[in-house]
Protein backbone atom coordinates (compact mmCIF):
# COMPACT_ATOMS: atom_id res chain seq x y z
CA UNK A 1 0.00 0.00 0.00
CA UNK A 2 3.00 1.93 0.32
CA UNK A 3 3.73 2.04 -3.45
CA UNK A 4 0.36 2.52 -4.18
CA UNK A 5 -0.27 5.50 -1.93
CA UNK A 6 2.63 7.52 -3.37
CA UNK A 7 1.76 7.72 -6.89
CA UNK A 8 -1.57 9.06 -5.97
CA UNK A 9 -2.04 12.19 -7.24
CA UNK A 10 -1.79 14.97 -4.34
CA UNK A 11 -4.38 17.62 -4.36
CA UNK A 12 -2.91 21.34 -5.79
CA UNK A 13 -4.57 23.01 -2.12
CA UNK A 14 -1.71 21.00 -0.31
CA UNK A 15 1.25 22.37 -1.94
CA UNK A 16 2.69 25.44 0.51
CA UNK A 17 5.41 26.29 -2.63
CA UNK A 18 6.23 25.77 -6.10
CA UNK A 19 9.79 25.03 -5.84
CA UNK A 20 9.77 25.02 -9.48
CA UNK A 21 7.58 26.34 -12.38
CA UNK A 22 6.55 26.83 -16.17
CA UNK A 23 3.71 26.72 -18.31
CA UNK A 24 4.80 23.28 -19.70
CA UNK A 25 6.21 20.91 -17.90
CA UNK A 26 7.73 17.72 -19.55
CA UNK A 27 9.13 14.53 -17.97
CA UNK A 28 11.91 12.97 -19.56
CA UNK A 29 14.27 14.48 -21.96
CA UNK A 30 14.25 11.47 -24.52
CA UNK A 31 12.95 11.53 -28.00
CA UNK A 32 9.31 12.20 -27.17
CA UNK A 33 10.35 14.65 -24.38
CA UNK A 34 13.26 16.90 -26.63
CA UNK A 35 10.29 17.07 -29.55
CA UNK A 36 7.53 18.62 -27.29
CA UNK A 37 9.87 20.62 -25.70
CA UNK A 38 10.92 22.17 -29.36
CA UNK A 39 7.24 22.23 -30.25
CA UNK A 40 5.94 23.91 -26.85
CA UNK A 41 8.74 26.44 -26.85
CA UNK A 42 7.75 27.63 -30.51
CA UNK A 43 3.92 27.83 -29.26
CA UNK A 44 5.47 30.49 -27.03
CA UNK A 45 5.36 28.32 -23.74
CA UNK A 46 8.02 28.51 -20.88
CA UNK A 47 9.63 24.82 -20.64
CA UNK A 48 11.43 22.90 -18.11
CA UNK A 49 12.25 19.69 -18.32
CA UNK A 50 12.52 16.91 -15.72
CA UNK A 51 15.23 14.36 -16.32
CA UNK A 52 15.94 11.17 -14.25
CA UNK A 53 19.52 11.05 -14.95
CA UNK A 54 22.51 13.73 -15.43
CA UNK A 55 22.14 14.52 -18.75
CA UNK A 56 20.22 14.08 -22.06
CA UNK A 57 18.91 11.47 -24.54
CA UNK A 58 17.67 8.41 -22.67
CA UNK A 59 16.97 5.64 -24.73
CA UNK A 60 16.90 6.95 -27.72
CA UNK A 61 20.43 8.37 -27.71
CA UNK A 62 21.75 4.87 -27.32
CA UNK A 63 19.59 3.38 -30.04
CA UNK A 64 20.16 2.53 -33.98
CA UNK A 65 18.45 5.54 -34.41
CA UNK A 66 16.01 4.62 -36.89
CA UNK A 67 12.94 6.52 -37.18
CA UNK A 68 10.31 5.59 -39.13
CA UNK A 69 8.68 7.45 -42.18
CA UNK A 70 7.55 7.21 -45.95
CA UNK A 71 4.50 8.29 -48.10
CA UNK A 72 7.27 9.54 -50.39
CA UNK A 73 10.37 11.27 -48.28
CA UNK A 74 12.44 13.26 -49.94
CA UNK A 75 15.17 10.55 -48.88
CA UNK A 76 12.60 7.46 -50.51
CA UNK A 77 12.28 9.90 -53.52
CA UNK A 78 16.28 10.78 -54.18
CA UNK A 79 16.99 6.90 -54.02
CA UNK A 80 14.22 6.22 -56.53
CA UNK A 81 11.39 4.49 -54.05
CA UNK A 82 7.83 4.84 -54.76
CA UNK A 83 5.96 5.14 -51.32
CA UNK A 84 2.67 7.07 -50.68
CA UNK A 85 0.48 7.73 -47.40
CA UNK A 86 -1.98 4.45 -48.33
CA UNK A 87 0.33 2.12 -49.50
CA UNK A 88 2.56 2.81 -46.03
CA UNK A 89 -0.53 2.40 -44.27
CA UNK A 90 -1.36 -1.10 -46.00
CA UNK A 91 1.99 -2.38 -44.62
CA UNK A 92 1.52 -0.78 -41.05
CA UNK A 93 -1.92 -1.83 -40.54
CA UNK A 94 -1.02 -5.72 -41.37
CA UNK A 95 2.34 -5.58 -39.76
CA UNK A 96 1.96 -3.71 -36.44
CA UNK A 97 -1.47 -5.44 -35.25
CA UNK A 98 -3.57 -7.41 -34.21
CA UNK A 99 -5.51 -4.56 -33.27
CA UNK A 100 -3.55 -1.07 -34.28
CA UNK A 101 -5.09 2.05 -34.08
CA UNK A 102 -6.16 3.20 -37.52
CA UNK A 103 -6.82 6.32 -36.51
CA UNK A 104 -3.51 6.79 -35.33
CA UNK A 105 -1.70 5.39 -38.39
CA UNK A 106 -3.68 7.19 -40.45
CA UNK A 107 -2.79 10.15 -39.09
CA UNK A 108 0.72 8.76 -38.50
CA UNK A 109 1.21 8.15 -42.13
CA UNK A 110 -0.47 11.46 -43.74
CA UNK A 111 1.99 13.89 -41.62
CA UNK A 112 5.42 11.41 -42.47
CA UNK A 113 6.67 13.40 -45.51
CA UNK A 114 6.15 16.42 -42.95
CA UNK A 115 8.00 14.79 -40.04
CA UNK A 116 10.81 13.78 -42.47
CA UNK A 117 11.15 17.70 -43.18
CA UNK A 118 10.74 18.39 -39.62
CA UNK A 119 13.55 17.02 -38.52
CA UNK A 120 15.53 17.87 -41.07
CA UNK A 121 15.13 21.76 -40.87
CA UNK A 122 15.89 20.49 -37.10
CA UNK A 123 19.49 19.48 -38.03
CA UNK A 124 19.10 15.40 -37.86
CA UNK A 125 21.35 14.74 -40.78
CA UNK A 126 20.35 11.78 -43.60
CA UNK A 127 22.60 11.06 -45.83
CA UNK A 128 21.39 10.02 -49.73
CA UNK A 129 22.51 6.38 -49.49
CA UNK A 130 20.74 3.09 -49.13
CA UNK A 131 21.66 -0.18 -47.68
CA UNK A 132 20.33 -2.89 -49.10
CA UNK A 133 21.17 -6.08 -47.19
CA UNK A 134 19.45 -7.83 -44.33
CA UNK A 135 20.29 -6.63 -40.79
CA UNK A 136 19.27 -5.43 -37.55
CA UNK A 137 20.62 -1.58 -39.30
CA UNK A 138 23.24 -0.71 -41.63
CA UNK A 139 26.73 -1.10 -40.57
CA UNK A 140 27.60 2.40 -42.07
CA UNK A 141 26.23 5.61 -42.17
CA UNK A 142 23.30 4.95 -45.03
CA UNK A 143 19.88 6.76 -44.30
CA UNK A 144 17.87 4.38 -45.78
CA UNK A 145 16.94 0.52 -45.60
CA UNK A 146 13.88 -2.12 -44.87
CA UNK A 147 13.63 -2.15 -40.90
CA UNK A 148 10.51 -3.77 -40.88
CA UNK A 149 10.19 -6.93 -43.26
CA UNK A 150 8.11 -4.59 -46.12
CA UNK A 151 10.10 -6.42 -48.48
CA UNK A 152 9.36 -9.74 -47.38
CA UNK A 153 6.69 -12.83 -47.14
CA UNK A 154 3.62 -11.68 -46.58
CA UNK A 155 3.91 -8.28 -46.23
CA UNK A 156 5.36 -8.18 -49.96
CA UNK A 157 2.01 -8.98 -51.46
CA UNK A 158 -0.01 -6.76 -49.26
CA UNK A 159 1.99 -3.33 -49.81
CA UNK A 160 4.11 -2.05 -52.08
CA UNK A 161 7.56 -2.54 -50.43
CA UNK A 162 8.94 0.62 -49.80
CA UNK A 163 12.17 0.79 -47.31
CA UNK A 164 11.50 3.51 -44.31
CA UNK A 165 13.88 2.84 -42.11
CA UNK A 166 15.19 6.52 -42.24
CA UNK A 167 18.74 6.51 -39.97
CA UNK A 168 20.72 9.77 -38.89
CA UNK A 169 24.13 9.71 -40.84
CA UNK A 170 26.57 8.93 -37.87
CA UNK A 171 30.18 6.93 -38.82
CA UNK A 172 31.81 4.94 -35.64
CA UNK A 173 28.65 3.96 -34.33
CA UNK A 174 28.17 1.28 -31.55
CA UNK A 175 24.91 0.75 -30.39
CA UNK A 176 24.34 0.63 -26.70
CA UNK A 177 26.82 3.01 -26.52
CA UNK A 178 26.37 6.11 -29.03
CA UNK A 179 24.85 4.18 -32.13
CA UNK A 180 22.81 6.92 -34.45
CA UNK A 181 20.38 7.41 -32.12
CA UNK A 182 22.88 10.47 -30.33
CA UNK A 183 22.70 11.80 -34.15
CA UNK A 184 19.08 12.08 -33.50
CA UNK A 185 18.86 13.80 -30.49
CA UNK A 186 21.94 16.05 -30.62
CA UNK A 187 20.52 18.43 -33.00
CA UNK A 188 17.24 18.81 -31.10
CA UNK A 189 18.93 19.08 -27.86
CA UNK A 190 20.43 21.96 -29.49
CA UNK A 191 17.83 23.34 -31.09
CA UNK A 192 15.56 23.15 -27.64
CA UNK A 193 18.31 24.97 -25.69
CA UNK A 194 18.08 27.60 -28.50
CA UNK A 195 14.87 28.25 -27.64
CA UNK A 196 15.25 28.51 -24.37
CA UNK A 197 14.13 25.11 -22.78
CA UNK A 198 15.28 24.93 -19.24
CA UNK A 199 16.49 21.33 -17.68
CA UNK A 200 16.38 20.07 -14.03
CA UNK A 201 18.82 16.72 -14.11
CA UNK A 202 18.48 14.00 -11.69
CA UNK A 203 15.12 14.29 -11.11
CA UNK A 204 12.89 11.57 -10.27
CA UNK A 205 9.10 12.08 -10.79
CA UNK A 206 6.65 11.11 -7.73
CA UNK A 207 3.38 11.61 -8.10
CA UNK A 208 1.04 13.87 -9.89
CA UNK A 209 -0.66 16.82 -8.73
CA UNK A 210 -4.31 17.77 -9.44
CA UNK A 211 -6.34 20.42 -9.12
CA UNK A 212 -9.60 18.86 -9.33
CA UNK A 213 -9.53 17.10 -12.36
CA UNK A 214 -6.92 19.16 -14.01
CA UNK A 215 -3.03 18.12 -13.78
CA UNK A 216 -1.47 21.12 -12.69
CA UNK A 217 2.25 19.72 -11.46
CA UNK A 218 4.55 17.08 -10.37
CA UNK A 219 5.90 15.97 -7.32
CA UNK A 220 9.12 15.10 -7.74
CA UNK A 221 12.62 14.01 -5.72
CA UNK A 222 16.20 15.88 -7.02
CA UNK A 223 18.85 14.15 -4.74
CA UNK A 224 16.69 13.37 -1.94
CA UNK A 225 14.67 15.97 -1.58
CA UNK A 226 10.61 16.32 -2.52
CA UNK A 227 9.93 18.92 -4.42
CA UNK A 228 7.24 20.40 -6.02
CA UNK A 229 6.95 21.61 -9.84
CA UNK A 230 3.97 23.73 -11.01
CA UNK A 231 2.52 23.66 -14.86
CA UNK A 232 0.99 26.33 -15.85
CA UNK A 233 -0.48 24.82 -19.16
CA UNK A 234 0.30 21.16 -19.34
CA UNK A 235 2.15 18.09 -18.29
CA UNK A 236 3.68 16.08 -20.86
CA UNK A 237 4.60 12.27 -19.77
CA UNK A 238 7.44 11.17 -22.10
CA UNK A 239 9.42 8.50 -19.12
CA UNK A 240 9.75 5.54 -21.23
CA UNK A 241 8.01 1.95 -20.96
CA UNK A 242 7.84 -0.33 -18.24
CA UNK A 243 10.21 -2.93 -19.44
CA UNK A 244 12.26 -2.54 -16.11
CA UNK A 245 9.67 -2.92 -14.15
CA UNK A 246 9.25 -6.49 -12.44
CA UNK A 247 5.45 -6.14 -11.39
CA UNK A 248 4.32 -4.50 -13.88
CA UNK A 249 6.30 -7.19 -16.48
CA UNK A 250 4.82 -10.04 -14.17
CA UNK A 251 0.81 -8.57 -14.52
CA UNK A 252 0.98 -7.57 -18.13
CA UNK A 253 3.54 -9.01 -20.30
CA UNK A 254 4.56 -12.25 -18.83
CA UNK A 255 6.38 -13.90 -21.53
CA UNK A 256 9.23 -11.07 -21.16
CA UNK A 257 9.83 -12.72 -17.44
CA UNK A 258 13.34 -13.69 -17.26
CA UNK A 259 14.18 -11.90 -20.32
CA UNK A 260 16.59 -9.42 -20.58
CA UNK A 261 15.16 -6.23 -21.03
CA UNK A 262 15.93 -4.24 -24.24
CA UNK A 263 15.85 -1.42 -23.10
CA UNK A 264 17.03 1.21 -20.43
CA UNK A 265 17.08 0.71 -16.52
CA UNK A 266 14.92 4.02 -16.43
CA UNK A 267 11.78 2.28 -18.09
CA UNK A 268 10.16 1.60 -15.04
CA UNK A 269 7.03 2.52 -15.24
CA UNK A 270 6.02 5.57 -13.35
CA UNK A 271 4.48 7.81 -15.55
CA UNK A 272 2.02 5.38 -16.23
CA UNK A 273 1.50 4.13 -13.20
CA UNK A 274 0.99 7.98 -11.95
CA UNK A 275 -1.30 8.83 -14.87
CA UNK A 276 -3.24 5.34 -13.79
CA UNK A 277 -3.85 6.80 -10.28
CA UNK A 278 -6.12 9.55 -11.98
CA UNK A 279 -8.02 7.14 -14.03
CA UNK A 280 -5.94 6.79 -17.23
CA UNK A 281 -6.58 3.78 -19.80
CA UNK A 282 -4.29 1.56 -21.08
CA UNK A 283 -3.72 -0.50 -23.72
CA UNK A 284 -2.05 -3.31 -25.57
CA UNK A 285 -0.16 -3.71 -22.57
CA UNK A 286 0.99 -7.49 -23.55
CA UNK A 287 2.12 -6.04 -26.81
CA UNK A 288 6.05 -6.57 -26.87
CA UNK A 289 8.68 -6.46 -29.65
CA UNK A 290 11.32 -9.45 -29.42
CA UNK A 291 15.22 -8.79 -30.00
CA UNK A 292 17.12 -12.16 -31.57
CA UNK A 293 20.76 -12.59 -31.18
CA UNK A 294 21.11 -14.49 -34.72
CA UNK A 295 23.35 -12.31 -37.64
CA UNK A 296 20.59 -11.96 -40.40
CA UNK A 297 23.38 -12.68 -42.58
CA UNK A 298 23.51 -15.98 -41.27
CA UNK A 299 19.96 -16.86 -40.62
CA UNK A 300 19.01 -15.70 -44.31
CA UNK A 301 21.46 -18.82 -45.95
CA UNK A 302 20.08 -20.80 -43.90
CA UNK A 303 16.72 -22.04 -41.90
CA UNK A 304 15.29 -21.65 -38.43
CA UNK A 305 13.52 -24.78 -36.87
CA UNK A 306 11.96 -24.79 -33.72
CA UNK A 307 11.96 -27.66 -30.75
CA UNK A 308 10.12 -29.95 -33.15
CA UNK A 309 12.42 -29.47 -36.12
CA UNK A 310 9.97 -27.63 -38.00
CA UNK A 311 10.44 -24.38 -39.77
CA UNK A 312 8.19 -21.42 -38.40
CA UNK A 313 9.28 -17.84 -39.34
CA UNK A 314 10.85 -17.04 -43.21
CA UNK A 315 15.03 -16.36 -41.96
CA UNK A 316 15.01 -12.84 -44.79
CA UNK A 317 12.52 -11.21 -42.63
CA UNK A 318 12.89 -8.40 -40.16
CA UNK A 319 14.73 -9.97 -37.30
CA UNK A 320 12.51 -8.08 -34.60
CA UNK A 321 9.50 -10.83 -36.30
CA UNK A 322 11.46 -13.80 -35.77
CA UNK A 323 12.25 -12.60 -32.23
CA UNK A 324 8.51 -12.65 -31.78
CA UNK A 325 8.05 -16.05 -33.58
CA UNK A 326 10.34 -17.20 -31.76
CA UNK A 327 9.59 -16.10 -27.99
CA UNK A 328 6.43 -15.42 -28.20
CA UNK A 329 4.77 -18.55 -30.38
CA UNK A 330 7.69 -21.50 -30.08
CA UNK A 331 8.56 -21.33 -26.52
CA UNK A 332 12.17 -19.77 -27.64
CA UNK A 333 13.10 -22.52 -29.15
CA UNK A 334 15.48 -22.05 -32.17
CA UNK A 335 17.88 -23.66 -33.99
CA UNK A 336 19.38 -22.37 -37.09
CA UNK A 337 19.87 -24.94 -40.02
CA UNK A 338 22.65 -24.22 -42.22
CA UNK A 339 25.68 -25.76 -44.36
CA UNK A 340 29.18 -24.75 -44.66
CA UNK A 341 29.72 -23.17 -47.63
CA UNK A 342 26.80 -21.28 -46.82
CA UNK A 343 27.82 -20.39 -43.31
CA UNK A 344 31.71 -19.21 -44.46
CA UNK A 345 29.84 -16.72 -46.51
CA UNK A 346 27.63 -15.39 -44.26
CA UNK A 347 30.51 -14.85 -41.70
CA UNK A 348 32.29 -13.06 -44.50
CA UNK A 349 29.49 -10.48 -45.30
CA UNK A 350 29.48 -7.11 -43.64
CA UNK A 351 27.07 -6.64 -40.41
CA UNK A 352 26.00 -4.40 -37.48
CA UNK A 353 26.06 -7.12 -35.30
CA UNK A 354 28.94 -9.56 -35.84
CA UNK A 355 28.63 -10.45 -31.92
CA UNK A 356 25.48 -12.32 -33.09
CA UNK A 357 28.10 -14.55 -35.33
CA UNK A 358 28.11 -17.88 -33.09
CA UNK A 359 30.06 -21.54 -33.73
CA UNK A 360 27.73 -24.30 -34.59
CA UNK A 361 27.07 -26.51 -31.71
CA UNK A 362 26.67 -29.56 -34.04
CA UNK A 363 27.65 -30.49 -37.46
CA UNK A 364 27.23 -34.00 -39.30
CA UNK A 365 28.06 -34.83 -42.74
CA UNK A 366 24.04 -35.45 -42.77
CA UNK A 367 20.88 -34.21 -41.83
CA UNK A 368 20.07 -37.67 -40.59
CA UNK A 369 23.50 -37.65 -38.27
CA UNK A 370 22.51 -33.88 -37.35
CA UNK A 371 19.07 -34.64 -36.42
CA UNK A 372 20.56 -37.43 -34.43
CA UNK A 373 22.79 -35.31 -32.38
CA UNK A 374 20.69 -32.99 -31.76
CA UNK A 375 18.08 -34.71 -29.84
CA UNK A 376 15.38 -34.08 -32.15
CA UNK A 377 12.36 -36.59 -33.08
CA UNK A 378 13.52 -38.88 -35.83
CA UNK A 379 12.61 -38.10 -39.14
CA UNK A 380 11.54 -34.43 -38.62
CA UNK A 381 14.54 -32.50 -39.12
CA UNK A 382 15.03 -34.58 -41.91
CA UNK A 383 11.42 -34.23 -43.21
CA UNK A 384 11.97 -30.43 -43.14
CA UNK A 385 14.92 -30.22 -45.06
CA UNK A 386 13.74 -32.24 -47.67
CA UNK A 387 10.44 -30.68 -48.31
CA UNK A 388 12.58 -27.27 -48.31
CA UNK A 389 15.47 -28.72 -50.23
CA UNK A 390 12.99 -29.89 -53.55
CA UNK A 391 11.24 -26.54 -53.53
CA UNK A 392 14.39 -24.84 -53.28
CA UNK A 393 15.96 -26.40 -56.14
CA UNK A 394 13.81 -24.68 -58.42
CA UNK A 395 14.32 -21.34 -56.49
CA UNK A 396 10.97 -21.59 -54.46
CA UNK A 397 9.83 -21.61 -50.99
CA UNK A 398 5.97 -22.25 -51.45
CA UNK A 399 6.07 -22.90 -46.83
CA UNK A 400 6.93 -19.80 -45.80
CA UNK A 401 7.73 -17.62 -48.90
CA UNK A 402 11.57 -16.65 -48.28
CA UNK A 403 12.96 -14.63 -51.69
CA UNK A 404 14.02 -16.27 -54.50
CA UNK A 405 17.60 -15.02 -53.82
CA UNK A 406 17.97 -16.70 -50.55
CA UNK A 407 16.56 -20.06 -51.12
CA UNK A 408 19.41 -22.36 -51.94
CA UNK A 409 19.61 -26.10 -51.03
CA UNK A 410 20.89 -27.22 -47.63
CA UNK A 411 24.03 -29.32 -48.77
CA UNK A 412 26.49 -31.26 -47.05
CA UNK A 413 28.00 -30.98 -44.45
CA UNK A 414 25.26 -29.08 -42.10
CA UNK A 415 25.92 -27.79 -38.83
CA UNK A 416 23.04 -26.41 -36.39
CA UNK A 417 23.53 -23.02 -34.33
CA UNK A 418 21.76 -23.17 -30.94
CA UNK A 419 19.62 -20.07 -30.57
CA UNK A 420 17.22 -21.19 -27.47
CA UNK A 421 17.17 -18.86 -25.54
CA UNK A 422 18.55 -15.98 -27.69
CA UNK A 423 15.95 -13.01 -27.01
CA UNK A 424 15.42 -9.93 -24.94
CA UNK A 425 12.09 -8.20 -25.26
CA UNK A 426 11.04 -4.23 -24.17
CA UNK A 427 7.18 -3.37 -24.05
CA UNK A 428 5.08 -1.46 -26.61
CA UNK A 429 1.71 -0.86 -24.38
CA UNK A 430 1.12 1.98 -22.12
CA UNK A 431 -0.86 4.63 -22.06
CA UNK A 432 -3.92 5.30 -24.18
CA UNK A 433 -3.80 8.70 -26.42
CA UNK A 434 -5.83 10.90 -28.80
CA UNK A 435 -4.07 11.85 -31.98
CA UNK A 436 -3.44 15.32 -30.46
CA UNK A 437 -1.28 13.34 -27.53
CA UNK A 438 -4.10 13.78 -24.76
CA UNK A 439 -4.25 11.50 -22.08
CA UNK A 440 -7.38 9.54 -22.27
CA UNK A 441 -9.73 8.73 -18.77
CA UNK A 442 -10.80 5.24 -18.53
CA UNK A 443 -14.43 7.30 -19.19
CA UNK A 444 -12.77 8.01 -23.04
CA UNK A 445 -12.73 11.67 -22.31
CA UNK A 446 -9.14 13.78 -22.11
CA UNK A 447 -7.62 14.13 -18.82
CA UNK A 448 -7.23 18.23 -18.64
CA UNK A 449 -4.01 19.37 -18.51
CA UNK A 450 -2.40 15.67 -18.98
CA UNK A 451 -0.20 14.70 -22.03
CA UNK A 452 1.62 11.81 -23.28
CA UNK A 453 4.57 10.30 -26.10
CA UNK A 454 6.62 8.18 -26.39
CA UNK A 455 7.26 4.46 -25.27
CA UNK A 456 4.94 4.68 -22.48
CA UNK A 457 2.16 5.42 -24.35
CA UNK A 458 0.23 2.58 -26.74
CA UNK A 459 1.38 4.00 -30.40
CA UNK A 460 1.54 2.77 -33.81
CA UNK A 461 2.24 -0.65 -32.65
CA UNK A 462 -0.48 -2.95 -30.63
CA UNK A 463 1.26 -6.38 -31.19
CA UNK A 464 3.92 -6.18 -34.43
CA UNK A 465 6.74 -4.12 -34.64
CA UNK A 466 9.24 -2.38 -37.32
CA UNK A 467 12.28 -0.63 -35.95
CA UNK A 468 11.96 2.76 -36.01
CA UNK A 469 8.27 3.09 -35.26
CA UNK A 470 9.41 3.68 -31.50
CA UNK A 471 11.73 6.85 -32.45
CA UNK A 472 9.14 7.74 -35.02
CA UNK A 473 5.94 8.05 -33.20
CA UNK A 474 8.17 9.29 -30.10
CA UNK A 475 9.28 12.38 -31.92
CA UNK A 476 6.12 12.67 -34.18
CA UNK A 477 3.51 12.04 -30.79
CA UNK A 478 6.05 14.03 -29.05
CA UNK A 479 5.32 17.18 -31.05
CA UNK A 480 1.75 17.04 -30.40
CA UNK A 481 1.91 16.84 -27.30
CA UNK A 482 4.22 20.09 -26.79
CA UNK A 483 1.66 21.88 -28.67
CA UNK A 484 -0.95 20.48 -27.04
CA UNK A 485 0.21 21.09 -23.44
CA UNK A 486 1.29 24.33 -24.38
CA UNK A 487 -2.53 25.48 -25.50
CA UNK A 488 -3.93 23.87 -22.00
Amino acid sequence: MAEASSIRPQPAASIEQWDFEADVVVAGYGIAGVSASIEAARAGADVLVLERTSGWGGAAALAGGFIYLGGGTPLQQALGFEDSPANMKSFMMAALGPGADEEKITDYCEGSVEHYNWLVDNGVPFKESFYGQPGWETPFDDGLMYSGGENSAPFNTIATPAPRGHVPQMSGKRTGEKGGGFMLMKPLIETAEILGVRAEYDMRVQRLVADGDRVVGIIAKQYGKEVAVRARTGVVLATGSFAYNEAMIQSYAPRLIGRPGAAIEEHDGKAIQMAQALGADLAHMDATEVAFFGDPQLMIRGILVNGRGQRYVNEDTYPGRIGQETLLRNENQAYLIIDEASYEEGCAADSSTPFFRFQPKWVAETVEELESDMGLPEGTLQSTVEVYNRHAARGEDPVLGKKKEWVKPIGSPVAALDLRNFTAGFTLGGLRTSINSEVIHVSGEPIPGLFAAGRCTAGVCAGGYASGTSLGDGSFYGRRAGISAAKG
